[in-house]
């Protein structure tokens, strides 16, 4: 197989995005992405990440990409889980304290911080709008982390959200109310949890 034919296999496999690591990952020298620039073949839309030409450009993807630490959680994740209609403005993403997000200033994205014992805690994999992988936190976290009192969540989207949920398929109040206890916000779910069920 041709080396460029291997590069258009590795973007079949992701939805049209490769990355540099990637290619070097597929022990292919990374001259041949700047040979597919130059002919048309890739698009570059950031550091170390190229997509087909002519194809959309999955943010959310690329945000995972190159801030590997920083998971999607509130309104952003309720949106990936579908409890909420409302298309963010701004993706939010969560990162250990301590993490740098200097470079992230320029991106549009909220920062949100966890401390390290509950960082993890509700971390799942989703799928992007686009079609692609991603980290998230699980709805139960994720309806946790919007009623936090520091949080700046519109009231009606958690109403519609805790709605959705009370009435959804498969959720899992015990781990609801297990995570609550966690991110200290076990009345507030409470609260919810006895007008709606």
């Amino acid at each position: 197989m041709k080396t460029i034919d291997k590069i258009k296999e590795i973007l079949k496999q992701n939805n049209g995005i490769i990355t540099a690591s990637q290619v070097t990952d597929a022990n292919i020298s990374r001259h041949y992405l700047k040979k597919m620039l130059d002919i048309g073949a890739l698009a570059k839309v950031d550091r170390g990440i190229y997509i087909k030409p002519k194809m959309w450009e999955d943010k959310m993807y690329i945000l995972q990409y190159k801030y590997s630490r920083g998971i999607f959680s509130h309104e952003t994740a309720l949106y990936i889980h579908g409890l909420t209609d409302r298309i963010p403005q701004k993706y939010t993403m969560t990162f250990p304290y301590g993490y740098h997000t200097h470079s992230l200033k320029e991106e549009n994205v909220i920062i949100k911080k966890s401390v390290k014992d509950l960082y993890e805690l509700g971390l799942t994999k989703g799928v992007s709008p686009c079609g692609n992988p991603i980290r998230l936190y699980d709805v139960e976290r994720t309806l946790c982390d919007i009623v936090k009192g520091n949080n700046t969540c519109d009231i009606q989207i958690v109403n519609q959200a805790m709605k959705q949920y009370a009435k959804m398929p498969g959720n899992n109040i015990p781990l609801l109310f297990d995570y609550a206890e966690k991110v200290r916000v076990k009345p507030k779910i409470l609260n919810y949890m006895e007008v709606l069920l």
